[in-house]
């Protein structure tokens, strides 16, 4: 069992996506009393180097690209979090990670040695269950392939009375 008590809270983030994730995460470090870690996956690098922090060097998949878009994405999610949790008491550090996301989250995770890990569900979208079928869900292969519980934080409510999107 992984006690919550005192343990980190990583949560994966994206830039604009549902505040609730990030929402959720926080209340939960403020609660365990844990540090708060958000993480990106940047799936379009991949890892150089890891370090015991849980942070990566990480370079372009493409060798010759010059992209520091990166950069970019890294300032937007951290602004974008800066103003969702202003006011906020507890603490976060945002972690800039490359590769497939359930091995860069589980990577932190143990590197923080956190309780838990906090990802959101998959907005619906046409498609959407069809790419979650093939890629596979990412709370699914974390739950599959580390000891943490993960907390799937629902984005959408799904209304079963309404008629099916395919009918």
């Amino acid at each position: 069992m992984t006690p919550f008590a005192g343990g980190a809270v990583v949560a994966a983030v994206r830039p604009g996506a549902d505040p609730l994730v990030a929402l959720t995460a926080a209340d939960l470090a403020r609660l365990t009393g844990g540090a708060l870690y958000f993480a990106y996956v940047d799936e379009q690098r991949f890892v150089e180097r890891e370090f015991a922090d849980g942070t990566v060097q990480h370079s372009d998949l493409n060798p010759d690209a010059a992209d520091d878009g990166w950069r970019r994405r890294e300032a937007t999610i951290t602004a974008e979090l800066n103003a969702l949790l202003d006011g906020s008491a507890v603490p976060w550090q945002l972690r800039y990670l490359a590769g497939r996301p359930d091995r860069a989250l589980t990577h932190l995770a143990r590197a923080v040695d956190a309780a838990v890990l906090v990802v959101g569900t998959r907005a619906p979208e046409h498609g959407a269950k069809v790419r979650e079928f093939l890629d596979g869900a990412l709370a699914l292969k974390l739950a599959q392939h580390q000891h943490r519980p993960v907390l799937a934080v629902p984005l959408s409510v799904v209304d079963w009375k309404a008629p099916m999107p395919w009918a």
